[in-house]
């Protein structure tokens, strides 16, 4: 359970100005609701406590302030999604693009028609959310089918996963990949029998492309799409989120912090923002972040960086082959050569400066928990030595969390070596995971790794009972915002649209509701390195608050789904209303 706010012991309230109240509140300092009422001053929880009390001498209000009784609703910390991509989730969901996930390569096709009617002639055509192992029959689209459609009009589509890009000749011919071409390193082209290009570009290659597909695209048109995204997430209660770094490659992470920027002082901006940069040899960007971003809504958070790719297209890293090998010794491999990972890991540690880093695969975790704690041992040592010389230890960029170590975070985490489950939580390292991806693929944990690794996937409970830190989010666009979507899948180990499988996977994973909110709140903070400021309803916390319609507590796990937002605040500030 997270601590109290550590602002709390020497925070003076002032009087609320605002007063939100239900009668079932849920303030994530303990797995239980009751009567609730938040004062709110400012952006800033000034008091909680019993509607009761609302008035008194501890709970102080001005002479005018307003007051908002929900009644029987649920008032809680607003959601806080710890991993998505915020440019590519809100393209994707703007008239600027698409996404569907389509039952086969031509009904794919099909779908781009009412793009392909609303944008400008010969412009791109972009979507995203196609996954060849769930088609009958599971087999790679090619370039053909595209061609047949748009001979003369450029075609990306990207697969549910964003690893691997589905082209059309006019769209190879518009980015100059010719027969002749080498991928980047990292990268591939797909070809057939005959050696010729096929249209699809995995990872690395894939990646490479993006900032030239969307170079067409105004800032005007972004700015349109960011708006609508973020009013998107505030109907769902999400307050706050983690913009994470697309890819590795230099200029290529997809953190706009410019158009966060234009948002902000525009005073449009109405979800909180921390920025998670690429972690790359010899960078300032973080640096030049936290100079200009000094605002109470966005921050730079930290680093991001990728260890593996994903397991459905066998580029996660494991220890062990897959269970259905493609060739020999067939087990992912590291986007990034391990030494070089520990060098910036340890060099963005000694900096104070939090790191999270992408890991699907058991050897993936593996190695970067190994990075973390030489990271966290050299900055212990270091730290010996300052006190000894009667020096405090400093750190260059802005201080973590409290001015305590810098967080360390791993994301998605599909396949533990057992062991490594208590040493996560012995390192303090926070285990930032998406419940909706262990239902993406019915059936691929145990195709590609086989019954004796299955047990270790997504292992929420054993990471909860061994004391690590859960921080829950959707690696949208990847999986849709919702969450309440994402917390029944931790409860139930179900997916949210099928209700499969019956009975639940690995069932004994499951987590309660109360956990599941948690994580999405104060465990998402933690790993954004602003527990001390959100994630929970305390004095000196700032005022990002949720009311649904019933109590989340109390429903069954079907009745999740069905929970309506009634009204979502930032800062005090009331961003949706159900009923305005």
């Amino acid at each position: 359970m997270p601590p109290a706010s550590p602002l709390a012991p020497a925070f003076t309230p002032l009087p609320a100005a605002l007063v939100v109240t239900a009668s079932h509140g849920f303030t994530g300092l303990r797995p239980a609701a009751g009567p609730l009422a938040v004062g709110i001053a400012g952006d800033r929880i000034q008091w909680v406590a019993s509607p009761d009390d609302v008035g008194g001498s501890r709970c102080p209000v001005t002479p005018d302030a307003a007051r908002v009784d929900y009644g029987d609703a649920f008032l809680m910390p607003g959601f806080h999604d710890a991993h998505l991509h915020f440019f590519h989730s809100a393209l994707y969901s703007s008239p600027l693009a698409e996404r569907f996930l389509g039952t086969s390569e031509q009904d794919c096709v099909a779908r781009l028609a009412p793009l392909a009617a609303r944008r400008p002639a010969g412009s791109w055509l972009l979507a995203q959310g196609w996954r060849e192992y769930r088609w009958d029959p599971p087999v790679m689209p090619t370039r053909a089918s595209l061609d047949a459609a748009y001979p003369d009009r450029p075609v990306a589509l990207y697969s549910g996963d964003a690893h691997t890009l589905w082209l059309n000749s006019c769209a190879l011919r518009r980015l100059g990949i010719t027969e002749q071409s080498r991928p980047p390193a990292g990268g591939s082209y797909d070809r057939d029998a005959q050696g010729r290009l096929t249209g699809i570009v995995r990872e690395a290659a894939a990646m490479d492309l993006m900032p030239r597909i969307v170079a067409s695209f105004s800032d005007d048109e972004l700015l349109d799409a960011y708006r609508s995204f973020q009013a998107h997430l505030n109907a769902q209660g999400v307050t706050a989120v983690c913009d994470m770094a697309l890819m590795a490659l230099p200029g290529l992470d997809f953190v706009r912090d410019d158009l966060f920027a234009a948002l902000e002082r525009a005073r449009q901006l109405t979800v909180r923002p921390t920025l998670f940069p690429t972690l790359l040899p010899g960078t300032t960007r973080l640096r030049d972040l936290r100079s200009r971003l000094d605002g109470p809504l966005v921050r730079a958070g930290g680093y991001k960086q990728f260890l593996d790719g994903v397991s459905s297209q066998h580029t996660a890293w494991l220890r062990d082959p897959y269970a259905n090998a493609r060739f020999a010794d067939d087990r992912g491999r590291p986007t990034v050569d391990p030494a070089e990972l520990t060098r910036l890991v340890a060099d963005a540690v000694a900096q104070g400066d939090g790191v999270r880093i992408h890991t699907i695969g058991d050897e993936a975790i593996h190695v970067a928990l190994d990075a973390y704690e030489q990271a966290l041992s050299a900055r212990e040592t270091q730290a010996q030595e300052k006190e000894g010389e009667g020096e405090a230890p400093r750190g260059q960029g802005a201080p973590s969390e409290a001015g305590l170590s810098p967080v360390l975070t791993l994301e998605h985490l599909e396949n533990f070596q057992p062991a490594d489950i208590g040493r996560l939580a012995r390192l303090g390292v926070v285990a930032s995971v998406q419940p909706r991806h262990m239902t993406l693929d019915p059936g691929g944990p145990e195709r590609d790794l086989g019954p004796d690794r299955v047990p270790y996937m997504w292992p929420l409970r054993q990471l909860l009972d061994a004391g690590a830190t859960l921080a829950f989010g959707t690696d949208a666009p990847v999986t849709a915002t919702d969450p309440l979507a994402a917390v029944y899948t931790a409860v139930t180990r179900r997916d949210a649209d099928t209700g499969l499988p019956e009975g639940g996977w690995l069932a004994a994973e499951a987590l309660t509701v109360a956990e599941a909110l948690t994580a999405y709140t104060a465990g998402s903070a933690r790993a954004a390195g602003r527990g001390d400021e959100l994630g929970t309803l305390a004095p000196g916390m700032l005022a990002d608050l949720v009311v649904l319609d019933r109590d989340l507590l109390a429903v069954t796990p079907d009745d999740l789904l069905g929970a309506r937002v009634l009204a979502t605040y930032v800062g005090g500030r009331l961003v949706h209303a159900a009923f305005a």
